[in-house]
């Protein structure tokens, strides 16, 4: 059985589904509790669970994430909101130098099971403050487990196996997509297994590679190409970190083309990562350049105007397509 929700319902569901069946996870963050989040995200969870499990914190990042760290080494599984992933570099010292070294420095006799979850993206008119997208930080860091969800379906599925992972998971969920996103939810207990990318759709001649709120204009710009005559094949990537090398490294050697999509800047950012795998490990299978669609080296912009203009879109998403297709 399954139902419609929303990406922000579908995150809800499996943090009050995890609570329930678990009393050790609790939720923490600033106005999470009888608020329900700065976007309503835990609306309904301070009623059910209770001043103990959903806590209002002080506006400190540091703070949050240090007790989310404290409270795992305790036995507890804590959920820790940012509130906007901007603000998650208050709490960088806490995740990359004491989360996620913590299981390598005890030589893996203790754990880390805490969820930071980061409200992220732009295309909301949020200005640079309010539009990061920092998934490349985390990333770099050795310890740590990264995740994007796209779908209402993922959203869900996937926060429930970071709850249930030993391991620090950084949760990227993005605004734009909170009541923009719709879908079917299985109702119970399913779980979207981290590391696991998803193949959105089939194609012979390029492979597109991408997560987040970029793979619904991706397949939009996949969907222009097939009327043109070029099958492109859209991966998300669901789980940045670590990422399914093996389902890119198949498809790139059925199709022999790629280009990474991502909303974060370039410089740095996942796809010159995956790009340089990609030249490092299929060269061979390689007969075009591998090309990147993303955000310009700049802020956020407050203009809407502006904004548009630097986020990555169907058109220019179509425009790089056509150039490695004519390659």
């Amino acid at each position: 059985m399954s139902k419609d929700l929303t990406y922000l319902e579908a995150i809800r569901e499996a943090l009050a589904e995890e609570m329930r069946r678990d009393p050790k996870v609790f939720v923490l963050g600033e106005d999470v509790g009888a608020y329900g989040g700065a976007f309503g995200v835990t609306q309904g969870l301070h009623e059910e669970f209770g001043e103990m499990r959903v806590i209002d914190t002080p506006i400190s990042e540091s703070v949050i994430v240090g007790v989310s760290i404290g409270a795992s080494q305790r036995g507890y599984r804590p959920v820790a909101e940012m509130q906007f992933a901007d603000f998650i570099s208050c709490g960088f010292d806490q995740i990359v130098n004491q989360a996620a070294t913590l299981r390598y420095r005890y030589g893996g006799r203790a754990t880390v099971p805490i969820v930071v979850r980061a409200p992220s993206g732009g295309n909301v008119g949020g200005g640079l403050y309010h539009s990061q997208n920092p998934e490349a930080w985390f990333i770099h860091r050795p310890g740590l487990k990264v995740v994007a969800p796209s779908t209402a379906y993922d959203a869900k599925g996937l926060l429930k196996a970071a709850i249930r992972d030993d391991n620090p998971v950084v949760y990227f969920e993005h605004k734009y997509l909170y009541r923009r996103v719709k879908g079917p939810v299985p109702e119970g207990d399913e779980i979207v297994p981290l590391g696991v990318a998803a193949t959105r759709r089939n194609g012979d001649d390029i492979t597109l590679i991408t997560y987040g709120a970029m793979t619904a204009p991706s397949l939009e710009a996949a969907d222009r190409l097939a009327k043109e005559g070029v099958e492109v094949e859209v991966i998300d990537l669901r789980t940045l970190m670590p990422y399914d090398k093996e389902a890119l490294l198949t498809s790139v050697e059925k199709t022999s083309r790629a280009l990474i999509v991502h909303e974060d800047v370039r410089t740095l950012g996942l796809g010159a990562e995956i790009s340089a795998m990609l030249m490092e490990e299929r060269f061979d299978h390689l007969d075009a350049p591998v090309l990147r669609v993303t955000s310009p080296d700049a802020h956020a912009p407050f203009s809407a105007v502006l904004e548009q203009y630097c986020l990555p879109n169907a058109d220019k998403i179509s425009d790089a397509l056509r150039r490695l297709a004519a390659y």
